[in-house]
């Protein structure tokens, strides 16, 4: 009996090694995607499947349902069956940029097992991928100077927690004692800390505008604007759990009325030159609405104020005190004096019409403003472009 027991486990063993070199052995000769100039070729092994399908940000996009109305959303194209179970798709020549994409196998979602690549955006995970050239290469890891990614945590007695914020300083910070600007970089709603630095791409363009000297050195700090968490999820004291496109106390004024505290602590804890005219404020979508209100709020603290795709005026069950009185707390602002207040969305924005209203405000009390506006919708493609378009405005 004992032999046939161990005769047994030996050939569950090795049928079960094999299979793992197996695994192992047709992902290193499967490649995904293959990239040859602007055509990119896609490749999935699914022997059992009966459909492969392929949806991402380099397809045409097509027009769904959401909360918020009708939006634009990534395409998808079939792939075609090829020999021993591989499926595959070649796309036509793609335009310079960094690009996301995932497959659906007989309908479920599935990243590419063959690219290790990958971002999270709220609770979506997808493959990326760079076509080079252009704009794209600020994207890029170049041969140049670079500067320091840190995750810190700050005290919040508004919060009552400690909190955890990303802050990237330039290239050469660490051995100078030179004293620098800073621009706070605010993420949109179901991002976090992490959002801006992942999908982004805030160190490479950074980097990469700082030695083409298109912009100054600067300290980008990118909060979470998430009051009742105190880090990304998975990263904070509340462990590991799905994250959600809205949380409770996002837009009620609490974060605008505590955010003197993110400030205070990197005036406390890096070479700033705590003023005015070296401060800035820019974020896109929620963080956009989070930059219009924390900079009319507190209006003789950011010369420069960036809106990216931004929800502008406060929700409906919004009764903060910061929400009082905008149109009068603006006129301060204006008063007060800026450099520059940048307003930035792309025309088949879902919030394109909210824009157009906020500018005619602006309008009405002779506010001075920049405007911009791009193709596309509300995409990250069109946040890393705001952020490489704005940046070498500051300072």
């Amino acid at each position: 009996m004992k032999k046939t027991l161990l005769a047994k486990l030996f050939f569950f063993l090795t049928i079960t090694s094999l299979s793992a070199q197996e695994a192992i052995f047709r992902a290193g000769q499967l490649t995904s995607p293959e990239i040859e100039g602007d055509v990119v070729t896609f490749r999935f092994y699914a022997p059992n499947a009966e459909k492969v399908e392929i949806t991402g940000d380099f397809l045409p996009t097509e027009k769904v349902e959401s909360p918020m109305g009708k939006v634009d959303s990534p395409g998808k194209s079939e792939l075609t069956k090829k020999e021993n179970g591989v499926w595959e798709f070649k796309s036509g020549k793609l335009q310079p940029e960094l690009y996301s994409y995932s497959f659906l196998v007989d309908g479920l979602p599935a990243t590419d097992p063959n690219n290790p690549f990958l971002i999270r955006d709220v609770a979506s995970v997808t493959n990326i991928f760079i076509i080079e050239g252009a704009h794209a290469d600020l994207y890029r890891v170049q041969k140049v100077p670079h500067g320091t990614v840190a995750k810190r945590w700050y005290p919040s007695d508004g919060l009552l927690m400690e909190r955890r914020l990303t802050v990237y300083t330039p290239p050469g910070y660490e051995s100078s004692a030179e004293k620098y600007p800073v621009l706070y970089l605010l993420h949109g709603a179901g991002g976090d800390e992490e959002a801006w630095i992942s999908l982004g791409r805030t160190a490479q363009i950074m980097d990469n505008l700082i030695q083409q000297g298109k912009a100054k050195p600067m300290i980008v700090v990118m909060p979470n604007g998430n009051v009742i968490q105190d880090a990304a999820p998975g990263e904070g004291t509340l462990g590991f759990y799905k994250p959600q496109f809205m949380i409770p106390k996002t837009m009620d004024g609490t974060y605008e009325e505590n955010f003197m505290e993110i400030v205070n602590f990197i005036d406390k804890n890096y070479r700033t030159v705590p003023q005015k005219s070296h401060r800035a404020i820019a974020g896109l979508s929620m963080g956009g609405f989070h930059t219009m209100h924390v900079s009319r709020f507190f209006p003789d603290t950011f010369d420069f104020i960036g809106l990216y795709s931004a929800a502008i005026m406060p929700r409906e069950d919004a009764t903060g005190k910061v929400y009082k009185d905008i149109e009068g707390t603006l006129k301060v602002q204006r008063d007060n004096g800026y450099k520059l207040y940048w307003i930035a969305i792309g025309k088949t924005d879902f919030l394109y019409d909210a824009n157009q209203e906020f500018k005619k405000l602006l309008d009405g009390i002779d506010m001075s403003y920049t405007y911009v506006e791009s193709e596309g919708g509300h995409i990250w493609r069109n946040w890393r472009v705001y952020l490489s378009q704005f940046a070498p405005q500051l300072f």
